[in-house]
């Protein structure tokens, strides 16, 4: 008993921890496309507009408007961060080189490609997607679709969730993005 009541302490820390960093998704480890480390801290300072994609999707022409909404603001303090991903029919099957080749040629993408994640709840959902999406996550319910988008504030905090037919340059994203950009 005496043991139980030692631990109990330790318990509540690491819930509060786990509770704090369920919306603190500037340390969560991420991979860019060519398999360097990274994390949300290298855009620290910035607005993000996170969005998982793919390349053989019906929804695939919004990397058009990622990249001019990117240009757009981009000296602003604003990026975007695309996450390929192959869980929504199967719609980005190609490799990491294949997906950054898919999105030069074609889209002419100049915003920060990471490597392939799943955004799912599961046992294979990233860490950050988890945070984001899980039961205690900022907006929770699993991302439904290819180009559901994230914007997370300059101070590494979300703010908006906006639905994979939502285009980057629809009235409501680009009025969120200046927001946060003031």
């Amino acid at each position: 008993m005496k043991k139980l009541l030692l631990l109990l302490p330790m318990f509540f820390v690491l819930a509060s921890y786990a509770a704090k960093s369920s919306t603190d998704l500037q340390g969560i480890p991420i991979k860019d496309i060519n398999g360097k480390d990274t994390s949300l801290n290298a855009y620290q300072g910035k607005v993000i507009l996170m969005v998982n994609v793919a390349s053989e999707c019906g929804l695939t022409r919004q990397y058009r408007g990622l990249e001019e909404t990117y240009r757009k603001y981009k000296a602003q303090g604003f990026v975007v961060l695309a996450f390929p991903c192959n869980e929504f029919g199967g719609q980005e099957p190609g490799t990491n080189e294949e997906i950054k080749q898919f999105c030069s040629k074609n889209y002419k993408v100049s915003f920060p490609l990471m490597d392939k994640v799943h955004v799912k709840a599961g046992p294979k959902q990233h860490p950050l997607y988890a945070a984001l999406t899980g039961k205690k996550g900022a907006f929770p319910g699993n991302v439904k679709w290819n180009f559901g988008k994230f914007l997370i504030g300059r101070d590494g905090k979300p703010l908006k969730r906006f639905e994979p037919g939502q285009k980057p340059q629809d009235a409501k994203v680009t009025s969120a993005i200046e927001a946060a950009l003031k």
